[in-house]
């Protein structure tokens, strides 16, 4: 965890509201660590994204994933660090991607800068974004209890250690809902929502998992439209986020067959689309309870 964060001094303010006048603290505080990330494809370089370092070969792969380009674990060869271009100096912040040959590459190169904020900068168009969608959500027949669905948020917050220290991060989870106990498979996370994600799918593509049929992808934030699109391109039936979605990825998870929710708190949700993928509650909540 040492490179996901850094330590800071501050100065720190206390008002209590009762007008007492408390000397400026001084302390140290921990804060989720940004910094640049060049992916490179067979030594030319395709974009730059601003990431929380680690587990940046998943990153790099699930990059791919969601830019269209690669879609299991054989068309990718390898992953490897390479040095900065300035000095020589290997920083960990350039990686470079080896695909299999016959692999198409992409018709044009990002060369972009993508914030952690963003994880479609740099397209020309919407058009441009709706990338190919190698499997089909639609046909995924996993069915979850409700109840069950909405105990995702607070498993993924238990499981998140940077945020525990900074309060600062994202984050993304993979479970398994077979059961009466949603297994956690993979926990990501970072500064960027996208990130964490991509870093989720990675690390399934490199463990050639996909697509992730019979499995949700839980997040910590909102549900915007590069999610849902994540989401889809990885084979994901279900995408639950603590917050809301945007119009747009409303849309798409309905053009792709994939479940949509939103604002689950643990005790209610909204489901924008794919409705019949969730099941009775194990404990029915009566209606009038959940208004009161």
């Amino acid at each position: 965890m040492a490179r996901m964060t850094q330590r800071r001094k501050i100065h720190r303010f206390v008002l209590d509201g009762t007008g007492t006048e408390y000397p400026v603290r001084f302390k140290e505080d921990v804060l989720a660590a940004e910094e640049p990330l060049e992916i490179r494809i067979g030594g030319t370089s395709f974009a730059v994204t601003m990431r929380t370092p680690g587990d940046d070969f998943d990153l790099v792969a699930g990059f791919l994933v969601s830019e269209g380009i690669i879609r299991s674990h054989s068309d990718l060869i390898s992953l490897r660090f390479c040095a900065g271009e300035k000095d020589g100096t290997q920083t960990f912040n350039v990686v470079e991607a080896q695909l299999r040959p016959d692999v198409p590459m992409p018709d044009t190169m990002r060369h972009v800068y993508t914030s952690s904020s963003c994880g479609i900068c740099g397209t020309d168009s919407i058009e441009a974004v709706r990338k190919t969608i190698h499997f089909d959500p639609s046909l995924d027949g996993l069915r979850v209890p409700v109840d069950v669905l909405a105990e995702l948020p607070e498993r993924l917050r238990e499981a998140q250690a940077v945020f525990d220290r900074t309060g600062g991060v994202h984050a993304a989870g993979l479970f398994k809902v077979d059961g009466s106990i949603p297994e956690l498979l993979c926990l990501r996370e970072d500064v960027g929502r996208h990130n964490a994600v991509d870093k989720v799918v990675g690390w399934a593509l490199r463990q050639d998992l996909l697509p992730l049929t019979g499995l949700v992808l839980q997040v910590s934030g909102r549900a915007s439209f590069e999610l849902v699109q994540k989401a889809a391109l990885a084979g994901i039936p279900i995408l639950s986020a603590v917050s809301a979605p945007s119009s747009l990825a409303a849309d798409l998870a309905a053009e792709t067959g994939l479940t949509l929710v939103g604002f689950s708190r643990g005790h209610s949700l909204n489901v924008y689309s794919g409705r019949e993928r969730l099941t009775g509650s194990r404990k029915a909540v009566p209606e009038a309870a959940i208004s009161a």
